[in-house]
């Protein structure tokens, strides 16, 4: 594997990872929080990584395991390694208290609302960020493996986890701002805890690469596959509505999926 593939893949994560800033970003210039927009857009990003989930990732790590392992025994582990990633997102979910879960959803016009010296909050603020930079570090792999092994699934995925690590990014930083009314410190922590995602590829690639062939590359995508309906399931599209109306919510999952399909078919 070229040092360049290594590079680009390792850009997507960085890119998506770091998209947490732009929530942060968007929590202190803009006046308002377009939810209808933002809606549509996790519902769209969840669409992509669903459909490619299950029409691209999940095929090629089967196509993978069959080549290597036969075609029954490929079939039972590309379904032991999905159901798997899924196992595996859904512990760490389950470990993120609730009140402190970085899905919950904020409003920037929120900011001028609250008591900015209440330390409850930046505490709340603080764990949101260590929450995030949990959920994003199989993420982060996720995006690293996709990269590696196709340029083009890689770009779709990064810029779906992208849109998916905005809203976090507004979840970290309004509770930390409204404790302490210093905006530098609240994008610091959004900043930091989307530094998880390249962190994962970057552990991910040092634990694993040396092991990789073909049957550790079908697991480990399968594994991507169960991760990413996980997310999509769990958060983006809960999100989505909350932001907005279901309709809208729908609206942006059918779309992402179109845009998904067509962008595949394009590269045949």
């Amino acid at each position: 594997m070229d040092n360049s593939t290594v590079l680009i893949a390792f850009s997507f994560t960085l890119f998506a990872g770091l998209s947490t800033g732009i929530g942060s970003a968007l929590a202190f210039f803009a006046k308002r929080t377009n939810t209808k927009l933002l809606s549509i857009s996790l519902g769209f990003s969840a669409g992509v990584m669903i459909y490619v989930s299950f029409i691209e990732i999940l095929l090629k790590a089967k196509e993978s395991l069959i080549y290597s392992l036969g075609e029954k025994s490929g079939n039972i582990y590309t379904t032991m390694a999905f159901f798997g990633g899924i196992f595996v997102i859904a512990i760490i979910d389950k470990f993120v208290p609730s009140f402190e879960n970085p899905h919950e959803m904020y409003k920037l016009e929120d900011i001028n609302n609250e008591n900015k010296e209440d330390k409850t909050l930046l505490r709340m603020g603080i764990f949101s960020a260590l929450a995030i930079a949990i959920h994003n570090f199989p993420e982060g792999l996720a995006t690293f493996t996709a990269g590696l092994k196709d340029s083009t699934l890689g770009a779709h995925i990064a810029i779906a986890i992208a849109i998916h690590n905005i809203p976090e990014g507004i979840a970290v930083s309004i509770p930390i701002y409204y404790a302490t009314g210093n905006k530098k410190t609240a994008f610091k922590y959004s900043f930091l805890s989307g530094l998880s995602e390249p962190l994962g590829a970057l552990i991910g690639y040092l634990l694993l690469m040396p092991f990789f062939n073909e049957i550790l590359y079908g697991i480990l995508f399968a594994s991507v596959a169960g991760i990413m309906v996980f997310i999509s399931l769990d958060e983006l599209l809960p999100t989505a509505r909350e932001y907005g109306e279901h309709h809208l919510a729908i609206y942006g999952l059918i779309s992402g999926m179109i845009v998904m399909a067509i962008s595949l078919l394009l590269f045949l």
